[in-house]
């Protein structure tokens, strides 16, 4: 079973992040974990949208004493409820970096941060905190959306588990089957058949494709059902789902059909060229979900 006993939650006084710590603190009391809110500090980015030198005008820059005075005050109702915490204010122009490095020297074993749904040129320029953090953090890191979009709710009731077979799906499946039993949440475990498009009439191919993709879904749905183990069946008692098309449609898809609270998926590990042309899986999931996602690299 995975184990959360630190976590990092980001903070950049947002509406946003405030969402995400409200995910760190439940989660942190499922499992008596301690967290540690993160602000980094950038003058010429102090607030969502950014706003420039030029535009602040004679109002006065927070010191990082403003700041974590501000955290401690964000953190009181957890503290309230006997939640262990720690506040870090810190200076820097690379908040992704920051987060990473910091989440690696105090040994989180969750990050979670609240995501602002930039989209368009801005993020194909800048890429953002939220993507750079995902791609290059070695523990999960959960996105939260923003509470202006966000359809899911607390505690979470209904986890859906994206599964490839790959090892990165695995680990998510072991986060995903803890999460659940400590939430008391349904967990489905989905997997998407992504068939080329027939380009010819089935009676001109060479060979019968319908008893072909039969013969996948019929591999797929085995190798889903053996994931489940014993233990696993014993402590949540998954479902499982096989549907056909692009993956992070498909995985949107059924998340919204299934009121899902929270998707977790494996990260392969892409490299940032790949993603700023390309897009992958993970980046299209996160972009466009309306519940939490956890993702974890290998």
């Amino acid at each position: 079973m995975a184990d959360f006993r630190r976590i990092l939650c980001p903070v950049d006084f947002s509406d946003a992040s405030r969402h995400a710590l409200d995910h760190a603190v439940m989660i942190a009391g499922w499992y008596k974990a301690r967290i540690t809110a993160l602000h980094v500090h950038h003058p010429a980015f102090l607030v969502e949208p950014p706003i420039m030198f030029a535009e602040l005008g004679d109002a006065p820059v927070a010191t990082l004493e403003d700041v974590e005075t501000r955290l401690h005050h964000w953190l009181a109702p957890a503290r309230a409820a006997g939640i262990g915490c720690d506040v870090l204010a810190v200076d820097g122009a690379s908040p992704a970096r920051r987060i990473v490095d910091l989440a690696a020297r105090i040994e989180a074993d969750l990050i979670v941060l609240g995501t602002h749904g930039r989209s368009g040129f801005e993020r194909l320029l800048l890429g953002s905190v939220t993507e750079k953090v995902v791609r290059t953090a070695q523990c999960p890191v959960v996105t939260v959306p923003s509470p202006s979009v966000a359809t899911s709710t607390l505690p979470f009731r209904r986890i859906l588990c994206g599964i490839d077979f790959s090892e990165s799906s695995s680990d998510g499946l072991r986060f995903a089957v803890s999460l659940a039993t400590e939430s008391n949440s349904a967990l489905t475990l989905l997997h998407v058949l992504e068939f080329s498009q027939e380009s010819e009439p089935l009676a001109t191919v060479p060979f019968d494709l319908s008893t072909y993709r039969a013969a996948v879904e019929d591999d797929a749905t085995r190798r889903l059902v053996n994931l489940i183990s014993g233990d696993i069946r014993a402590a949540c008692q998954p479902a499982t789902r096989l549907v056909h098309g692009k993956p992070y449609e498909q995985i949107l898809a059924v998340a919204q059909e299934l009121r899902s609270d929270l998707i977790v998926l494996g990260v392969h590990g892409r490299s940032a060229f790949d993603i700023m042309i390309f897009g992958s899986t993970t980046n299209q999931v996160i972009r466009r979900a309306t519940c939490p996602v956890l993702t974890l690299n290998r």
